[in-house]
């Protein structure tokens, strides 16, 4: 079957929109042309920062005939019905309808209609324009004379050419005859900008790869990735250095060359001063490069590795040269940040008032930079309050959390008011993603116990499902008065997230908390955390009136369901603990860890099959309203098996019950489990639906109790199987 390839090529196409872009362009592509009535193979999408291409395996050469019954009116309908069921049918006259007989409701006709299928070059050429005009991309432009017009093309930067061809494997391909603002589909495309700008003509997907690697193109851009990967580790290792790995740089780069070139660069050792991430991110950000380090070290080299598109014919030196001095260049400006961060504001008179407010130390630069941060107001959100309100809130809740917690409360205080200070530093005003690794680093020079530096950084964190968890009791209370502080504010103004939407990331924010406290086995009752978060917020601004905690609660729900499924938990057996007013997580998990345990033995499984008998003919019974007993009566038993699984039930709760006490929940389903055989007997031996009312109402108060029992430690009903 043919092959189908087509290539968009353009002016450079930013590196963070390629990879989205090729497999926007393989869906549109692949469901016009199922739409349209062909199927394939397989298809492969490419990119690099001129071009996107598309490689479709096994496409039909043509779309098969349809053919439709389509109903119409009865035979003896009016002349109107007739005349429009002809016009939706494509009919000339009633003779070409047949007559179809129905026992109830008499002959009507039908028209057979056939569509012929279409030849696949014809679908293509017919497809392609309205996708290439239509085509999603986040920001484009107009370009050329035609951008003069209404309606002329809209592109991520000016399209050049358009390869389009089609073909058997050992036939000659052709040219997808169609036109988009003036540009003409052809097999013509070209290779590299400097290294082989000549026109290539190309036929199907393997003849266009070759050529263009000949032509210095690598189309493949996982490819490219593994040569600039190999060869920048072969270079590092070469000069006894390793690299410093980093995916979303090498994805980046990968974006920016055509044919990659690894390089190797330096700077003056002096530079190594400024910490290590302040140089990565500088040279990454500024430069796109690499950096490295000697084995086993935590510190940089002043050795960095760079991607170049073109083959120099120096070797690059040159190229490495240049990177080189404008590397020195962005490494000074940092080096008068890392500096200037360290010495005195000049106008430390007019911070007195905020420096009071939170106990902060003039003498000392990151006190400063808090005081600053206070003294400006400047704004965390219009209806939450400056960043220095929210600091003093999240302070109030901080100190209440380290109560419960067991950190030292004069640390916790001294971290969270310094948590936010190096906002106000030029540091992290250049590189905002160093936000809380400067203070740490701000924090030790001015001498800060350990336990609050570590604190100052770790208060962001976890950042995600990977991302590392404070375990030091300081910094484990400062980031849940963070997190909790920011869930509770934006609640409290109704700023929720919605669908796919969370502006704010409060989903990341509570998955935070969870994992804080999982993770860490802390006791942290949230309703009245919440509480706390909330009167401090309702103390700055009185007019926010809202009550927060059950909703708020809801939402953790949620999102410990999400936590706790990724661990493997079943849905089902989480929704059996979780009764919604429950808002200690830990015991929530502990709790479905023991009833997982519980449910995989044969004794569980046995007792949830009896326990749901149960509670189905209970509930279906209340359902009619049917007479239940308020208690069990043991003088209305008339048989054993009423009497042992009375005295049983008594037993499993009262053992069940005291190990819940005792948080010991393997232990409470292990009570349970002696139900078993009771409940199975009861019954193999018990007709609930006594014809006596009293007998009938009793032996339900008896399945009430088994109801009861085992919703001590989980509603049963709810569990599936």
């Amino acid at each position: 079957m043919p092959d189908l390839l087509i290539e968009l090529r353009s002016e450079e196409i930013p590196a963070r929109m390629q990879r989205k872009a090729a497999g926007d362009l393989k869906k549109l592509v692949t469901d016009a042309l199922v739409e349209a009535g062909l199927t394939y193979e397989g298809a492969r999408e490419y990119w690099t920062p001129r071009r996107l291409a598309l490689d479709i395996r096994g496409l039909t050469a043509r779309s098969a005939d349809l053919r439709e019954e389509r109903k119409g009116p009865r035979i003896d309908a009016n002349e109107k019905a007739i005349e429009g069921f002809l016009r939706g049918a494509g009919l000339s006259s009633i003779s070409e309808a047949h007559v179809h007989s129905d026992p109830k409701k008499g002959d009507f006709y039908v028209a057979h209609i056939v569509r012929p299928g279409r030849e696949a070059e014809e679908i293509i050429a017919d497809v392609m324009p309205a996708i290439i005009r239509d085509f999603p991309w986040p920001k484009s432009m107009r370009s050329g004379a035609a951008s003069a017009k209404p309606g002329s093309l809209r592109w991520v930067r000016p399209l050049q050419s358009i390869v389009c061809t089609f073909g058997a494997e050992h036939d000659e391909t052709k040219v997808i005859p169609f036109e988009v603002d003036g540009i003409v589909a052809s097999n013509i495309t070209y290779g590299h900008r400097f290294h082989a700008p000549e026109a290539i003509t190309v036929r199907r997907f393997a003849d266009y790869a070759e050529k263009l690697e000949k032509a210095k193109v690598v189309i493949d851009a996982e490819r490219r990735k593994e040569i600039i990967s190999a060869d920048a580790h072969n270079i590092a290792f070469a000069n006894g250095l390793e690299l410093v790995e980093d995916e979303g740089l090498l994805e980046e780069v990968a974006g920016l060359v055509e044919w990659p070139r690894v390089l190797m660069g330096s700077f003056e050792e002096g530079y190594l001063d400024i910490p290590s991430e302040i140089i990565r991110l500088t040279i990454k950000t500024n430069q796109k490069c690499f950096v490295t380090r000697k084995p086993g070290a935590e510190t940089l080299s002043n050795r960095f590795i760079l991607v170049s598109n073109i083959e120099a014919k120096d070797g690059g030196r040159e190229i490495a040269h240049g990177n080189g001095k404008v590397v020195r260049a962005r490494l000074s400006d940092a080096a008068h940040f890392w500096k200037r961060d360290q010495g005195d504001l000049p106008d430390l008179e007019t911070l007195t008032a905020s420096a009071e407010k939170f106990g902060l130390d003039l003498k000392k630069p990151l006190d400063q930079r808090m005081a600053k941060l206070d003294a400006l107001n400047v704004t965390f959100h219009a209806k939450l309050g400056t960043q220095g309100e929210r600091v003093a809130r999240i302070r109030s809740l901080a100190a209440a959390l380290a109560k419960l917690t067991g950190a030292d409360a004069a640390s916790v205080d001294r971290a969270v008011v310094l948590a936010k200070a190096d906002l106000r530093t030029e540091a992290v005003g250049e590189f905002p993603e160093l936000q809380g690794i400067m203070g740490h680093k701000y924090a030790v020079l001015q001498g800060e116990a350990a336990a609050v530096a570590d604190a100052i950084e770790d208060h962001y964190k976890p950042q995600g499902p990977s991302d590392h968890v404070p375990t030091d009791p300081v910094s484990v209370t400062v980031a849940l008065a963070d997190k909790l502080d920011t869930l509770v504010g934006f609640w409290a103004i109704d700023e929720k997230p919605t669908g796919s939407k969370d502006p704010y990331a409060l989903r990341r924010a509570a998955l935070g908390v969870i994992r804080l406290i999982l993770e860490g086995s802390a006791r942290l009752p949230l309703l009245p955390c919440f509480e706390v978060a909330l009167a401090a917020l309702k103390a700055q601004r009185p007019d926010i009136t809202a009550g927060i905690s059950a909703d708020l609660l809801a939402f953790f729900h949620d999102r410990l369901k999400v936590y706790l499924r990724d661990l493997g938990a079943r849905y089902d057996l989480i929704d059996a603990v979780l009764a919604p007013d429950a808002d200690d997580l830990l015991m929530i998990a502990r709790r479905v860890e023991a009833l997982t345990a519980f449910i995989t033995a044969e004794e569980g499984r046995n007792l949830l099959t009896g326990t749901k008998r149960a509670t189905q003919i209970l509930a279906a019974e209340e359902k009619k309203g049917t007479q239940v007993a308020e208690s069990v009566d043991e003088a209305l038993f008339r048989l054993d098996a009423e009497r042992t699984l009375h005295a049983s039930i008594k037993v499993a709760s009262d053992d069940a019950r005291d190990a819940i006490v005792k948080e010991d929940f393997r232990s409470a389903m292990e009570a349970l489990s002696k139900l078993r055989e009771p409940v199975d007997d009861f019954f193999n031996d018990v007709l609930v639906n006594d014809e006596d009312r009293a007998i009938r109402a009793n032996r339900l108060a008896l399945l009430g109790l088994i109801r009861s029992a085992t919703g001590e430690v989980a509603d049963f009903s709810k569990i599936s199987g």
